[in-house]
């Protein structure tokens, strides 16, 4: 029988849509993006739309999601995942039916049929003077709606894995993390591979919690971070 896809598990564990869900730091230019999980569902809603209804991805397609932490790359997955994509987060797919990547990485994916690239920009603003074929992932996504009907879906979501073993592995990585529900994590880990994903961004999410992530520098002082932010749980 066909299970829940893993995003419609993951914000199935939001117990309040306004609340920060996850927050953005990069203080190597000073961007900080708050999203509550309002918010970001809708992102993931519009990237979900965006694929099944203007590109006909079907569950079970695989999609390849070559990007650095970032809110727009966290919308991109759980979209993805949503419309029951098999994500990767490698190159070594042969033809992925849909690619993301930044605009260094167009030259990476030339076997994609739809190569779409995501700006990274902190107000979602779009990428300019991109190839013929590659498309602006801000401009494709905003134009679709923010409400999404997912399909049943068992098959795999992440490098292989189904959303039932990855939702296991992942609560057991919280638990073992001292997260759980409504607890705000403040990370400093990975999350552009595939263990890094499942541990460092699923992981919480999966058990309700909020998560601060903060692309540091040598003067980052995450001790007084945490505190701004009211964190409980530090990730270093």
């Amino acid at each position: 029988m066909a299970d829940d896809t893993l995003t419609t598990s993951l914000l199935g564990r939001i117990d309040d849509w306004a609340r920060p869900l996850l927050t953005y730091y990069d203080d190597h230019t000073g961007e900080r993006t708050e999203l509550s999980g309002a918010t970001l569902g809708n992102w993931a809603a519009k990237t979900a739309n965006y694929l099944v209804v203007e590109l006909g991805l079907a569950p079970g397609d695989d999609v390849v999601v070559d990007l650095p932490e970032h809110w727009q790359s966290a919308a991109i997955l759980l979209g993805a995942w949503w419309a029951g994509a098999h994500v990767h987060v490698t190159t070594e797919v042969d033809v992925p039916r849909v690619a993301f990547t930044s605009a260094a990485g167009i030259d990476e994916h030339p076997d994609a049929d739809e190569l779409v690239v995501a700006s990274l920009d902190p107000f979602a603003l779009g990428v300019g003077d991109l190839p013929p074929g590659v498309t602006d992932y801000a401009s494709a996504v905003r134009v679709h709606g923010d409400q999404y009907s997912p399909p049943r879906y068992s098959g795999p979501a992440l490098d292989g894995a189904p959303a039932a073993d990855i939702l296991a592995t992942a609560s057991a990585t919280a638990s073992a993390d001292g997260v759980s529900a409504h607890s705000r994590v403040l990370s400093t880990r990975e999350w552009r591979t595939g263990a890094g994903i499942l541990s460092n961004l699923i992981a919480p999410l999966s058990v309700g919690a909020s998560l601060v992530w903060v692309s540091p520098t040598p003067d980052t002082d995450l001790a007084a971070r945490a505190a701004s932010e009211r964190a409980d749980v530090v990730l270093d």
